[in-house]
């Protein structure tokens, strides 16, 4: 096994799944001035858990429920009112995130606060994961416009699609195939730097301590998509035993340690330190580069979005390097 890395103590569930956004309707163009309830020329409609959600003016007071969706925001330059926060981050904040000047931040640690998200005034709140029941979504859809999470909850929108959504929504489509252009081309100038990782194999995961491991396992999960942008494909007997189950983030017990034999391991123990590794059989003979990865950059590489991937990318460079076999250059 070549290991790399220092491990980071972390209690937090690897944050979980992000909305599948469905456009329909074609978006409009960018000219004009923005007033308040500036009317869109193509309504816009994303589907979602609970039915769809058609905007037909561009907001102005919007609220962001979960990293993806507040990154995306900011990328496009719109400060959200309200944000919620990682309570799981550093003390000192998501590393690669500038927080809204003023804007909001709110908790979700009693679940989402629906009476502060409302005290806001939002004209959009936009959410994936954390408004994961209907409630809560009917108690919010009842008085402003709002985005919930996807059909399957534990799969994750690849970034390029979401900055998308927000480009129709915010009447700024150029912007944003703009910024998926600037970004895509930072991890391809790092597909081209390590060309040794065409044709690798790669594993996402983690291990929740004194419970199980979870595996992404949908090659169209935002996740994977990432890494297949670097050259690499999902490791097989990961992704054949994802289409068996159904699953997009297999739940498996400690003795699979045959799913993570991938060229290229990303992996977060969670709730723990180096020494629990010992509780994974295998663990210390893995075949690939092993890269234990702090809980910013594993949350990074799971939810990723336009501001987290240039980070990750350089939380990786080493392991990639390494991966790739490239470790002497």
């Amino acid at each position: 096994m070549k290991f790399s890395g220092r491990l980071s103590r972390s209690v937090a569930v690897l944050a979980g799944a992000l909305a599948a956004a469905t456009i329909a309707g074609c978006g409009s163009g960018e000219g004009g001035t923005e007033e308040n309830g500036r009317a869109l020329a193509n309504p816009v409609t994303v589907e979602h858990r609970f039915g769809s959600t058609t905007i037909d003016t561009v907001p102005e007071r919007i609220v962001t429920i979960d990293l993806q969706w507040t990154d995306t925001m900011l990328a496009m330059g719109v400060e959200p009112v309200g944000y919620t926060v990682d309570d799981l981050m550093p003390k000192s904040g998501v590393p690669w995130q500038k927080p809204p000047a003023n804007g909001k931040a709110l908790s979700l640690t009693d679940g989402v606060p629906v009476e502060q998200i409302l005290a806001l005034d939002p004209d959009l709140v936009v959410g994936s994961f954390s408004i994961s029941d209907e409630e809560t979504y009917r108690l919010l859809s009842d008085r402003v416009p709002t985005i919930a999470g996807p059909p399957k909850a534990d799969e994750v929108t690849p970034w390029q699609d979401l900055v998308r959504t927000a480009g129709k929504i915010l009447d700024k489509p150029g912007e944003a195939e703009r910024l998926v252009t600037s970004v895509n081309d930072t991890v391809s100038a790092t597909a081209k730097e390590f060309p040794g990782l065409e044709g690798k194999t790669f594993a996402l995961a983690q291990y929740i301590v004194g419970d199980s491991m979870y595996i992404v396992s949908n090659e169209k999960d935002g996740s994977s998509v990432f890494f297949q942008q670097l050259g690499m494909k999902l490791y097989p007997p990961v992704r054949d035993e994802g289409t068996r189950t159904g699953q997009s983030r297999l739940n498996v017990s400690t003795e699979r340690a045959d799913l993570l034999r991938s060229d290229l391991l990303a992996f977060l123990v969670n709730g723990g330190d180096e020494s629990d590794l010992a509780d994974i059989p295998g663990f210390d003979q893995l075949p690939g580069t092993v890269a234990v990865l702090d809980y910013p950059t594993v949350v990074g590489l799971n939810t990723p979005t336009p501001l987290s991937i240039p980070y990750a990318l350089d939380q990786l460079r080493p392991h990639l390097r390494d991966a790739a076999g490239q470790s002497g250059t």
